[in-house]
């Protein structure tokens, strides 16, 4: 048997060995936060509907678009916001969607029916960022298509107002459809 002294010594160098290292609550919150990989983004401010960052859209298209995501707003609910950024600051697009949505409180709490189409063309990338309560409207594999039908090709032709506005058009005719999510679950080859 080991006397107490020696396992009082062996608990310090234990506890010695895990320095300063942060709970794992602390780790769940650095990563929620960004600062798990270094400082938080830092986001373009939402000044609206249509958040152009990156400059690629004329203030004409702006506005139109503006005026078909308030009009969607109004007559069905989710709330649409188009974002272009000049970086996405070393994040993934992924990473980057989720925390921006939720810095800016897109779409409401009760419902989390809040979507975002972010364009990063520094970075070529695309997305798509769909609230919870609009899985079943907004499907992945809709999402996909949308972007590599409706947006790349136009973006390739050098066309970013093109792209964005078929993008939009795409996503908002889906959140206008009266298809139950049974229906688009079967379009979307979802089981």
């Amino acid at each position: 048997m080991r006397s107490p002294a020696f396992l009082l010594a062996a608990l310090a160098l234990a506890l010695a060995a895990c320095g300063s290292a942060p709970p794992a609550a602390a780790d769940a919150a650095a990563v929620a936060n960004g600062s798990a990989w270094g400082a938080p983004p830092v986001f373009p401010t939402l000044t609206g509907r249509v958040v152009d960052q990156a400059n690629l859209l004329p203030a004409a298209e702006e506005q139109r678009l503006t005026a078909a995501s308030d009009a969607l707003e109004r007559e069905v609910g989710p709330q649409y916001v188009i974002v272009t950024v000049s970086g996405l600051q070393g994040r993934s697009i992924e990473d980057f969607g989720v925390q921006l949505g939720r810095a800016w409180g897109i779409g409401s709490r009760a419902h989390n029916d809040g979507i975002l189409l972010i364009v990063a063309p520094n970075e070529r990338k695309v997305r798509i960022e769909v609230g919870l309560g609009l899985e079943r409207r907004v499907t992945d594999p809709y999402a996909a298509r949308v972007i590599n039908e409706r947006i790349l090709p136009r973006f390739r032709e050098g066309d970013y107002p093109g792209g964005i506005d078929a993008g939009s058009a795409a996503i908002i005719a889906r959140l206008r459809s009266r298809q139950t999510d049974a229906e688009i679950a079967a379009e979307d080859h979802i089981l």
